[in-house]
């Protein structure tokens, strides 16, 4: 842990002798333990504060003189309590200005006012804050060194924020733009609030609707190379692309893991895995893709995030990848692991309420906010089991609402168990959702019975989508042969009768995991026919890097 910063005590006088003095004074004193910080007006006061609270940084005691231009220390007293409302304040005045004194106590909630002189300060100065301290001390003032989010609870950047930060392992703290404490940090960055959300970095930046680079750069990831030229480019952070990492990595080879938003993939947003082998008590997505992403690193792969892949080229023995910003990175090979996406859901009014209300995934992000409320929940394979499961433990209920008959023919029978043994969970088959509504966030629900075709409403503030899974291949159109769904085709799924599949131009068939593209592989949900499950992706990412050694051996 690093180690805890020292509280502050900041003076201000606008009499630079006496604001020395008053500085020498208390460091002398406390400035061991305590920092000091010293201004010479009230506007140069509440600068250096607005600073130190998006810093995370805590202030113990306000210590103002009461005459002062432009702003008195009343006046500043009165501001700083919006930045520092836990903060001891402390007026210094001279003997005729008392009654100022009597009036701050009402104005300010002021907790002393001392006359100057201060001479001798073992005396007249340091028993006073002492006293202050000792006060001040009795509350707990632990500084917030998280990446700070302010935002408004039905905003969807600040919902797709929040999620790139958490599956992106990134700690921070989420204050509503509704609370004291948020408005104060939006005050304290100089944002209306009119765009949101504030994001303010561990090092005290504020950055305004940041886009997710933007973003990824300040809270300290990975966006650029290292180099320009690798052994192989793995594109996708979920189960196959880490385990492709971690695998490329160990065994010698310069890999780079390229990952559009954050590594894990669909696995990374579940709640509890409970079939992966190695973990009879379960592991959440999250742990589990935090550990591969750290067993990658140590081996020395390198993690890009918020790059967009848009293209694939073959250039003589070299692919070349590039990206949405017009970068690109060469490598020997390449290995396809973006694996799939939840689809969208079909139903009137779900695009302009996604993200204040209906959600894809997202269940552990906005777990906070579903406590006693009713849940919804469109899906019936196992990442909708999983996520009704865990949502469950604080939701006054969960309804999942299945298209199909049952539940059996998609869902793992562990998790169909798991599900009639909780009293807060219903599911509802044959069910589709045909239309959602609200003013500005989720109100309502239109659900269709598909039997009857019969139709009803139910109040809903929040819906979860985990609807089947659509491959993001577009941008492999015209370079990757793919089946009609999207899947990439790869080994003898290329040429099902036999023989060398058309277009291929060297004089072997393709190794189990190449696509129509030599050099190039596929690995985990990507891969046309997979199994979709989180250990076969892994092993197929495993695979991927023993074929890769193979045609690397047949450059040579």
């Amino acid at each position: 842990m690093p180690p805890r910063p020292r509280s502050a005590i900041l003076t201000v006088d606008d009499d630079p002798s006496v604001s020395r003095a008053v500085a020498r004074d208390l460091r002398r004193r406390y400035g061991e333990t305590h920092r000091i910080v010293r201004a010479e007006s009230g506007e140069q006061a509440l600068a250096a504060l607005r600073e130190m609270k998006l810093r995370g940084e805590v202030v113990a005691i306000l210590l103002a003189d009461y005459r002062m231009p432009q702003m008195s220390g009343l006046e500043f007293l009165e501001a700083a309590m919006d930045l520092y409302p836990a903060a001891r304040r402390v007026l210094l005045t001279a003997y005729a200005d008392t009654g100022a004194a009597i009036e701050a106590i009402n104005v300010v909630d002021l907790d002393y006012y001392m006359l100057k002189p201060w001479d001798p300060p073992e005396e007249k100065l340091y028993p006073v804050i002492d006293a202050q301290l000792d006060a001040w001390a009795t509350a707990d003032h632990r500084p917030v060194v998280e990446t700070k989010v302010v935002g408004h609870r039905w905003s969807a950047r600040s919902a797709d924020v929040r999620e790139f930060l958490a599956r992106n392992q990134v700690p921070y703290r989420w204050y509503s733009v509704e609370t004291p404490e948020g408005r104060r940090l939006l005050d304290a960055a100089g944002a209306d609030g009119r765009e949101l959300p504030l994001v303010v970095s561990p090092d005290g930046t504020p950055l305004v609707a940041p886009a997710d680079a933007q973003l990824a750069e300040h809270v300290g990831l990975a966006t650029a190379p290292g180099r320009d030229f690798y052994d192989v480019v793995v594109i996708g952070g979920g189960p196959a692309g880490l385990g492709a990492a971690v695998y490329g990595a160990s065994e010698g080879l310069r890999t780079v893991l390229v990952e559009r938003t954050a590594t894990g993939g669909q696995a990374g947003q579940s709640s509890r895995i409970e079939n992966y082998l190695g973990f009879p008590d379960g592991v959440s997505g999250g742990q589990l893709t935090d550990r591969a992403r750290r067993q990658a690193v140590r081996f020395g792969a390198e993690l890009l995030t918020t790059r967009d892949v848009v293209g694939l080229e073959a250039n003589g023995s070299a692919r070349t990848v590039r990206f949405a910003d017009g970068g690109s990175i060469d490598a020997h090979t390449v290995i396809l692991a973006t694996g799939v996406t939840y689809r969208q859901l079909p139903a009137s009014g779900c695009d302009e309420l996604t993200g204040r209300g209906v959600y894809y995934g997202s269940a552990l992000t906005q777990a906070d906010g579903c406590r006693e409320k009713d849940v919804y929940i469109v899906g019936g394979a196992n990442s909708a089991g999983q996520a009704a499961a865990y949502l469950a433990r604080t939701a006054r209920s969960v309804t999942l609402l299945v298209r199909g008959k049952t539940l059996e023919t998609s869902m793992s029978y562990y998790l169909i168990q798991q599900l009639g043994q909780s009293d807060n969970i219903h599911v509802r088959t044959c069910t589709e959702v045909s239309g959602v509504h609200g003013e500005g966030h989720l109100e309502g629900l239109t659900l269709r019975d598909a039997a009857t075709g019969e139709s009803e409403t139910a109040s809903a503030e929040y819906l979860f989508v985990f609807i089947g899974a659509a491959p993001r291949t577009d941008w492999l159109d015209g370079t990757v042969a793919r089946d009609e769904r999207g899947f990439v085709l790869a080994g003898p799924d290329l040429a099902p009768g036999g023989g060398l599949p058309p277009g291929w131009l060297l004089d072997r068939p393709p190794l189990h995991l190449e696509t129509s593209v030599p050099g190039v592989f596929a690995a985990g949900d990507v891969r046309a026919e997979s199994a979709k499950r989180v250990a076969s992706a892994v092993g197929e990412g495993a695979m991927a890097v023993l074929l890769v050694h193979r045609y690397l051996e047949g450059l040579a």
